[in-house]
């Protein structure tokens, strides 16, 4: 077992290797709401795919959009950050099966540019400038929404590089 931190984002990011046991995989599905009761489509579904494990002494919590590829007794190597009592997985290479997976940060921090620049326009509208309060709200929205898409981005990004590194 190895616990190496990263020292770019406060040291919050750090990797742990071992051996996968007490493997339990989950599905967490959503369904909208709006759904229309007769069309069984998948773009109304949200899925998670949540696998929980022991990796040496270690509890590990990985919530991803496709299914983890480890089985127990594989000797894995997680990147991510302690959350409570679980570590929780931003990438992860499984050693035994040559696989490393994470979550796509290029898209988090497209969509961080999309919002930010919805929260420009926004900035330069005669509501705000009229001191309107809603389009304010709007803008205060719109501007954490890309700045927490940036900051999970570079989590992830850095939960890759330790990865390698």
């Amino acid at each position: 077992m190895s616990l190496k931190p990263s020292s770019l984002l406060n040291s919050s990011v750090s990797s742990i290797s071992g051996t996968v046991s007490n493997l339990n995989n989950e599905l967490l599905e959503y369904v909208n709401p709006e759904k229309p009761t007769h069309d069984h489509s998948s773009v109304y579904y949200q899925r998670f795919y949540i696998s929980t494990f022991d990796l040496d002494h270690h509890r590990i919590a990985a919530k991803f959009s496709t299914p983890m590829v480890v089985s127990n007794g594989d000797a894995v190597t997680v990147s991510g950050y302690q959350k409570g009592n679980s570590f929780q997985v931003l990438a992860y290479t499984n050693k035994t099966q040559q696989v490393t997976k994470h979550e796509n940060w290029i898209v988090l921090g497209l969509g961080a540019l999309f919002f930010l620049a919805v929260a420009l326009g926004l900035l330069n509208s005669e509501l705000v400038a009229e001191g309107a309060l809603v389009p304010k709200l709007f803008l205060m929205g719109f501007v954490g929404v890309g700045f927490y898409m940036t900051y999970r981005a570079l989590l992830i990004r850095e939960a890759i590089s330790l990865l390698h590194g």
